[in-house]
């Protein structure tokens, strides 16, 4: 939602001229940029076990963050309150860090300068039920009528957990630019972990939906489905055992398996890694990195979506950016720190937890899209025999060196051309770059998931992630 600059004002009580007063103040003693980061965010969350409320409450964070940049040096301060004292001794402490140091006058183009209004008519996420209106218990009635379809469902259902956590966030930015950008920011999170027991054995699954929209998430729509991927394969959760490991050929399936995209190559890509020498990709700018026909994108621009943003937190609109295009590595993804040394424009990747923390080059919507290799059944009859894998849970990954480590929470074992035995307590291991360029075929199936991803790099931010099926030739599979 994009309201009128003076709702914006008010809330933060601040006028123009305070804006240009403060920057002033942050770049007193010298520097490059400052900006001015505000934001009034109303959190609300209520937890359900067997469809009794075990948790709930209301909380709001209200502050401003004020940024001065000196050369290499970034200098950072904030306040929870936002009257000028408060604001103006912050921007004094920002900017200590231009004491006495030299900085670089960096030219800013004027094409990297996004002096717009913000326009209502291209709002990402406009909503029409304000959370901050909506009292918490209107959400149990919606949060029962998931478990109430979940055991009508499924009768080895023993135990289920509900959760609903919303936010709504008012920003307003300035920088000494001179760019004035604002905007609400609604999100909303539902999870469903279901537990089921059969004949002595327990096993359970997770799952959810994320966006970027007001009360009119809760439809009955939304509790059908989610009620119906609860039990979806439960079966085959009991089932499933631990294959013989080894190195083979891996089918990922559409959607969360994106997940080992964002983790794996996407962190690879975020431009303060590949300044700073850290990642394996820093020197393969313009360079084939996997088979041609193969892009992946990083996108702010996909309407409610969890890593949607009309502007990042910097200032600079939310855009679509091509990270790898018909196989080649085409950008990185930038924050105004970055752009400014690599002497490119911002990607709109400048995110940040709170006010309380300094932006940095992160991922929104991170996807490859699809293929010309057919469907996935196609990819499992090439393959012949390897592993199936549609979702993953926790993984580790080493920039640097571009290896990861990731556990699969569900699959399936491939035996000449077919899925056969589902399959538990597996790794895939593997390399980022290796796995890119050891790919076999990509599908026609893209899909984005919209699940409750969120992303931890030094601060926590919001992002989705989705990927079609994917045919990797070899991996190492940590099995018997």
């Amino acid at each position: 939602m994009i309201l009128n600059k003076e709702y914006y004002l008010g809330v933060f009580g601040i006028g123009e001229t305070n804006l240009e007063e403060l920057v002033a103040q942050a770049l007193k003693n010298g520097g490059d940029y400052a900006d001015l980061y505000f934001e009034d965010t109303f959190y609300s969350d209520i937890l359900l076990r067997d469809s009794a409320v075990s948790a709930g409450g209301q909380h709001l964070d209200y502050g401003c963050g004020i940024r001065v940049l000196c050369g290499e040096k970034t200098g950072y301060a904030y306040s929870e309150s936002t009257d000028i004292p408060s604001l103006t001794r912050a921007a004094a402490a920002a900017g200590v860090i231009a004491d006495e140091a030299v900085c670089s006058e960096v030219a800013v183009s004027p094409a990297n300068r996004y002096f717009g209004k913000p326009n209502p008519k291209a709002d990402r996420y406009p909503f029409t039920g304000d959370w901050r209106n909506e009292p918490l218990s209107t959400a149990v009635p919606f949060l029962e009528s998931i478990e109430s379809a979940i055991r009508a469902k499924e009768n080895r259902c023993c135990k289920v957990i509900a959760s609903l956590s919303t936010s709504v966030s008012d920003i307003l930015m300035y920088n000494s630019y001179g760019e004035l950008k604002y905007e609400t920011r609604p999100l909303a999170s539902l999870s469903i972990t279901t537990i089921f027991q059969q004949e002595g054995k327990t096993v359970q699954n997770s799952v959810g939906r994320s966006l970027r929209t007001g009360t009119e998430f809760l439809t009955p729509q939304l509790a059908t489905e989610l009620a119906q991927e609860a039990v979806k394969g439960v079966d085959a959760l009991f089932d499933a055992k631990r294959p013989k490991g080894g190195k083979m050929s891996v089918v990922m399936g559409a959607g969360a398996s994106g997940i080992l995209l964002h983790e794996a190559m996407g962190h690879a890509f975020e431009a303060d890694f590949n300044r700073k020498g850290q990642s394996v990709f820093a020197d393969r700018m313009g360079k084939s990195i996997c088979p041609k026909g193969i892009n992946i994108i990083d996108d702010g621009t996909i309407p409610a979506n969890r890593g949607a943003c009309n502007f990042d937190d910097e200032g600079v609109p939310g855009q679509k950016t091509y990270m790898v295009e018909d196989g080649i590595l085409a950008s990185y993804l930038h924050d105004r720190v970055s752009a400014r040394w690599y002497g490119v424009a911002p990607t709109g990747n400048g995110r940040r937890e709170s006010f309380r923390y300094n932006p940095i080059p992160r991922m929104r919507a991170t996807y490859m899209e699809s293929g010309k290799d057919g469907s996935v059944q196609d990819l499992i009859a090439e393959a012949g025999n390897g592993i199936y894998v549609d979702s993953f849970s926790n993984g580790e990954v080493k920039i640097g060196e571009g290896d990861f480590t990731f556990y699969v929470k569900s699959g399936y074992l491939i035996e000449n051309g077919r899925l056969t035995m589902p399959v538990k307590d597996i790794n895939i291991v593997g390399n980022g770059p290796r796995a890119l360029a050891d790919i076999k075929g990509v599908a026609a199936d893209l899909k984005i998931d919209d699940g409750t991803w969120t992303c931890g790099k030094e601060q926590s931010v919001a992002v989705s992630c989705g990927i079609p099926s994917v045919l990797i030739g070899k991996l190492t599979v940590g099995g018997e």
